[in-house]
């Protein structure tokens, strides 16, 4: 049985950096016992709203191998905040059982494939966020929104 951690914000959570949600409404067709969710920047101790937030000079892995960090657009570090979330929800994950995530694209934490390059530009590069890169590391499947609707399409929900 497949079961799934969820990024919060994809579920209709206000979680994002800028308070709002990403809500995907074919997610909520899930049955719940099916999946857990949170938001790993939260459960890293970040407000909502807070400070959008890019990696510098790597992606997710290098943040976990401390060869990159996670800056916000006012020159903080909050590449511990981002860590401790993401071992939280490893945590969250594997006590669940999950065997895949459906994460958030593009996002520092959550992004998987593509994240933004660290100019807060808008421009995108390869990588994965540090949750992402971190549940990967450990054998939890990864898969951003777009990937599961692809997926869903060609293997409906019954």
């Amino acid at each position: 049985m497949t079961r799934y951690f969820i990024s919060a914000c994809l579920l209709g959570q206000r979680v994002r950096y800028d308070g709002r949600d990403c809500l995907i409404k074919e997610l909520l067709a899930l049955k719940a016992e099916y999946y857990i969710s949170a938001c790993p920047e939260m459960l890293g101790g970040l407000a909502t709203p807070r400070p959008p937030a890019e990696i510098q000079f790597g992606d997710g892995h290098d943040v976990l191998g401390a060869y990159a960090t996670v800056l916000d657009s006012q020159g903080q570090d909050v590449s511990q905040a981002f860590i401790k979330g993401a071992y939280h929800a490893l945590k969250i994950a594997q006590d669940f059982g999950a065997t895949h995530a459906i994460l958030k694209s593009n996002s520092p934490s959550c992004g998987s494939g593509s994240i933004y390059d660290g100019s807060f530009s808008g421009q995108k590069s390869s990588g994965d966020g540090v949750t992402a890169a971190l549940f990967s590391q450990h054998g939890i499947s990864v898969l951003t929104e777009q990937e599961f609707l692809n997926a869903l399409q060609c293997n409906p929900l019954k």
